[in-house]
């Protein structure tokens, strides 16, 4: 959902809840396997909705954020086009605060994407209502960096005083 979709110009065949459920409902109509759907970083709480509505089993937020860079002195792009998406840690409160806004309007599992270089990072999703976090460019730094997240996620739970960490899941107190 989260893709370009270039015969529209460009936007996220996701972008809007009704284009978000005609995929999902297409989607939906030729399997019964479950499908996660990752979304774009736009109208979370509206597309979220509507993607459950549809049909989806689970949701994972967020796709990249768009951006740009220019090296000042050729006055080109840093990147292939004008304009890239922009992930890692630099994302990842924006990614936070889109999966509490999901977690708030639906009933289904949340995958939480973005930045997740450390278990207190992981944490964070969790707390917002994630039900599962996926790591990505940690493991670009270091290879080994799941294995340690996931021993520091486990530390984390046990700080807290809970035998299952499902006790965390949108637990933020506000």
């Amino acid at each position: 959902m989260s893709c370009p979709n270039l015969a529209a110009g460009g936007i996220a065949c996701g972008s809007t809840p009704e284009g978000a459920a005609e995929v999902m409902r297409a989607c939906r109509a030729v399997t019964d396997r479950p499908l996660f759907v990752k979304m774009a970083p736009v109208r979370v709480p509206e597309i979220a909705r509507a993607l459950e509505d549809a049909g989806a089993d689970g949701l994972t937020l967020i796709n990249s954020i768009s951006g740009m860079s220019i090296d000042v002195n050729t006055r080109q792009s840093k990147l292939s086009k004008p304009t890239g998406g922009l992930s890692g840690p630099l994302c990842h409160p924006i990614a936070v605060r889109m999966v509490w806004e999901a977690a708030r309007v639906v009933n289904i599992p949340i995958c939480g994407v973005g930045g997740i270089m450390s278990g207190e990072d992981a944490a964070e999703f969790i707390l917002a209502g994630a039900t599962c976090v996926s790591v990505g460019m940690a493991n670009l730094v270091d290879p080994a960096a799941s294995i340690r997240i996931l021993d520091e996620l486990t530390a984390w739970a046990e700080s807290q005083g809970v035998a299952d960490i499902n006790e965390l899941v949108g637990a933020l107190e506000w």
